[in-house]
């Protein structure tokens, strides 16, 4: 990641790779939503579980290859591997970010 990218997006990616739920749900702000497996999650505690359960069931590990800023948002490309089919994978994650938390994720 190069020193425009939010700390906020390098935390979340070292917090989720090691498993630490609690740390990964903390970057998020209280009214973000993110989007995954064709599903929306609205709020820190739908996050959390959507966190909690993909990190248990799937052991995710993301290797990012690359991320930059398009227009207001973080398009971040990486390599995830784990205990799910198909395994690894290539997924795009879009970010919005405001005062220093992810108000919005979409992983595609």
């Amino acid at each position: 990641m190069n020193s425009s990218t939010p700390q906020v997006l390098s935390d979340y990616f070292s917090a989720a790779n090691d498993g630490r739920i609690d740390d990964t749900a903390s970057c998020f702000a209280a009214d973000a939503l993110v989007h995954d497996e064709n599903q929306d999650r609205l709020g820190l505690d739908a996050i959390r579980t959507w966190i909690e359960h993909t990190t248990r069931e799937y052991q995710p590990k993301t290797d990012v290859a690359s991320i930059e800023a398009v227009e207001d948002t973080f398009v971040a490309v990486a390599t995830v591997s784990g205990t799910f089919p198909g395994s690894p994978i290539q997924l795009t994650y879009t970010f919005t970010v405001q005062n220093e938390k992810i108000t919005g994720l979409s992983i595609r």
